[in-house]
């Protein structure tokens, strides 16, 4: 028995309506929407550093010694945990005012969309955009052991001394997946001592031979490496940096030729982070581990829940696989997703004004 003409002219009708709507899904990629963050004051004791008759007051903090300068990485896969970090910096800032944001983007990104992504929620904000090519520094990455952590611009932070302006002499430099619940000028004001490039927390009881291969520490004179230091791994999500120190010693050449190395036989796993070690473990000033309690986002391949460390917290950071969107989206957050939380500022398609 046929079926009348009208029922096949509404399956055609029924199947053009959904190819229509499954190609414009795919033609048409979801942005994500951010709320308006509430604008920061200074506390009376801070330093005044434009003047209210200046006529480009942004770039003058940009380039002013008082200011406490930081620098993030921006990218659209990442730009929801960097709107968090940011309000989290200046909720917790007693001269959020004085503070320049550095955002290093891929020079291949969409640099407008970016901009107006964080003018529109911190219309207040002093920052600048600085474009990378990918291409410096495509040629010496190596695989790693997750994916993530082989793009290009996980390596800016090699280049901030070239990428940055020279009259930005040190900066606080932050990973996307964190939040600060502290004043980071306290973090910027860590003595660098006579010579000290970095300063970060150092982890002294982690197993370092674990970030390299055994070719590396079967070789006598690469073994050699550390043989007049006593290096320590730390996390290059937070540190900060002596720019003027690192341009003078031109540590992103050294930092290179280890990648180049590397290139030739594999003497790590992990990404950007074993060159820093290479480079600088043992030669850095150690921070309090109040700083960075890294490791919030488990481990590199399950990206498990993971307790805080002993002792008081001034920085939480989702390094690892897990990242605490994703988890809340995906409705099975970590207990310390929680604690990111607050300071998400995307806005859901239920938000209702209050």
């Amino acid at each position: 028995m046929s079926k009348p003409p009208r029922f096949d002219l509404l399956l055609v009708l029924l199947f053009t309506v959904i190819t229509l709507a499954s190609n414009s899904v795919t033609a048409t990629p979801i942005t994500q929407q951010f709320k308006e963050a509430p604008q920061f004051y200074n506390s009376p004791d801070c330093a005044v550093l434009v003047d209210e008759d200046e006529s480009d007051g942004e770039a003058s903090i940009l380039c002013s010694d008082q200011a406490v300068h930081v620098a993030m990485t921006l990218d659209t896969a990442y730009i929801r945990g960097s709107m968090a970090a940011i309000l989290s910096v200046l909720q917790h800032s007693s001269c959020p005012q004085n503070i320049a944001f550095h955002f290093v983007a891929s020079a291949t990104a969409n640099a407008t969309f970016l901009r107006a992504t964080i003018s529109s929620s911190f219309p207040y904000l002093n920052f600048r955009v600085y474009p990378f090519d990918d291409s410096s520094v495509s040629r010496l990455i190596s695989t790693s052991i997750r994916s993530a952590l082989d793009c290009p611009l996980n390596y800016a932070r090699s280049y901030l001394a070239n990428l940055l302006p020279p009259c930005v002499r040190r900066v606080v430099y932050l990973d996307s997946d964190l939040v600060l619940v502290d004043d980071i000028a306290k973090l910027a004001a860590t003595p660098l001592g006579d010579d000290s490039v970095l300063a970060a927390p150092e982890h002294c009881n982690a197993n370092f031979t674990t970030y390299f291969t055994p070719t590396f520490w079967s070789n006598p004179s690469l073994s050699l490496t550390f043989a007049n230091r006593k290096p320590c791994y730390f996390n290059t999500g937070v540190m900060v940096i002596d720019l003027d120190r690192w341009r003078e010693g031109d540590y992103t050449t050294k930092i290179e030729e280890w990648m180049e190395l590397q290139k030739r036989i594999r003497i790590y796993e992990l990404g950007s982070l074993p060159p820093f070690l290479l480079v600088f473990a043992g030669n850095i000033v150690p921070v309090d581990h109040r700083w960075n309690q890294h490791g919030l986002g488990g481990d590199n391949f399950r990206g498990l829940c993971r307790d805080l460390h002993p002792g008081p917290v001034s920085l939480l950071h989702w390094s690892g696989k897990g990242k605490p969107w994703a988890r809340l989206d995906a409705n099975r957050p970590c207990p310390l997703d929680a604690l990111w939380a607050p300071y998400d500022l995307l806005e859901t398609p239920f938000a209702l004004d209050s």
